[in-house]
């Protein structure tokens, strides 16, 4: 979910902001996305399938060129055309995206949501899904595009009419955006009528630049209600002949226990605890008892510590998995190692945090935690 950059402005905006009186919550956050596109076809009596989208009063511009969004500046109110070319006047700042950004109430579950200019939002997505035309059509006419976990696990089902606020929104497509900060994608228009703060962030492209001074130098420049987070992590590979550190054995326990308390617990996609957990949302709340601050989605607590090798694994380490098949180099799901070739993880839609072998199948990594 190494968050002095993403991990701690998480846990500083997963806080409610503005609460509008159509039930939009703006956040100085948003949550982790998926990849590639299925979009929803339309049956018909006659050929069985009709066009996946529908007609768009505002055409849809090709690809042009792709891009890669680095930073997310964010604020709970439009940012000013003062900010903007502030951020884009910055050395090494190469292009900026306004979007629209929120979370939103959306099949009975509050979703990290934007909403964007499919024109040029596209250009700052996966390749598979950049190249969607299908994809933006649908977002173009009205449509909501779901990550693969909202899509899966969350509810919302494709093709499906999910209340969004207090409207009603068609699922379009399940998608990868390739932003961990974003579980929901409409159209400016559909997020004027949502009630979505209007541009109030920017997805900032900085390729040959140093994320992390970037980040510092643009939190001083800006006005401090303004936020600054990272979206691309910096993994940490072991360094060659040097051991990981490790917490200590009384924090391990802590951890261990904490999850345990936890065994049959609900699994509910997006759930933090107390009471209910998805696999991040555990492993967050289980290392905090031990005084543990992480990252709140897989990807980003992939970067929380060096990688060590599977065959060097011990109790309180984090096991990935690379599972979404909308992004197969995704990191979708996670669990902490319990020791004994076992692990306790909160496994899916339907099921309880519960203890079980550990698999290899679609493996990542795994990582160690460190008390830096």
């Amino acid at each position: 979910m190494n968050r002095s950059s993403f991990s701690a402005i998480f846990l500083l905006f997963a806080v409610i902001v503005v609460v509008l009186t159509t039930g939009v919550v703006a956040l100085a956050n948003l949550k982790p996305v998926s990849e590639v596109t299925r979009p929803a076809e339309r049956s018909s009596a006659m050929s069985g399938r009709l066009p996946t989208t529908r007609p768009s009063a505002e055409p849809v511009a090709p690809l042009k060129r792709r891009l890669e969004a680095h930073l997310l500046v964010l604020s709970d109110r439009t940012l000013s055309e003062k900010v903007m070319a502030s951020v884009l006047g910055q050395a090494g700042v190469s292009a900026v995206e306004p979007v629209d950004a929120a979370r939103l109430p959306i099949a009975g579950r509050h979703v990290s949501t934007v909403g964007v200019d499919p024109s040029s939002f596209r250009s700052y997505t996966p390749s598979p899904t950049a190249r969607s035309d299908p994809l933006w059509r649908s977002i173009a006419a009205g449509d909501a595009v779901v990550s693969f976990g909202l899509g899966t696990d969350g509810g919302p089902a494709l093709g499906s009419s999910v209340s969004v606020g207090n409207q009603k929104l068609r699922v379009g497509s399940v998608a990868t955006m390739g932003l961990g900060v974003i579980d929901a994608v409409v159209s400016r228009d559909t997020a004027r009528r949502l009630g979505l703060p209007e541009r109030n962030a920017l997805l900032v492209s900085a390729p040959r630049t140093d994320t992390a001074k970037l980040k510092a130098e643009l939190s001083r420049k800006l006005p401090q209600e303004i936020q600054v987070v990272v979206l691309k992590p910096v993994f940490k590979p072991l360094q060659p002949g040097k051991p990981a550190d490790s917490l200590s054995s009384d924090r391990i326990r802590t951890v261990l226990t904490a999850a345990a308390s936890k065994l049959g617990a609900p699994y509910v996609w997006g759930a933090e605890g107390p009471n209910a957990f998805d696999c991040s949302g555990l492993i967050q709340w289980a290392f905090g008892r031990a005084g543990i601050r992480l990252p709140r989605v897989t990807h980003q607590q992939f970067a929380s510590g060096p990688q060590v090798p599977f065959s060097e694994m011990r109790p309180g380490d984090l096991i990935f998995w690379r599972l979404d098949p909308t992004k197969p180099g995704y990191i979708s799901h996670a669990a902490i190692y319990w020791g004994d070739g076992k692990m306790i993880q909160a496994p899916r839609t339907g099921d309880v945090v519960k203890i079980v072998p550990v698999h290899t199948r679609n493996l990542a990594g795994v990582v160690r935690v460190v008390s830096a």
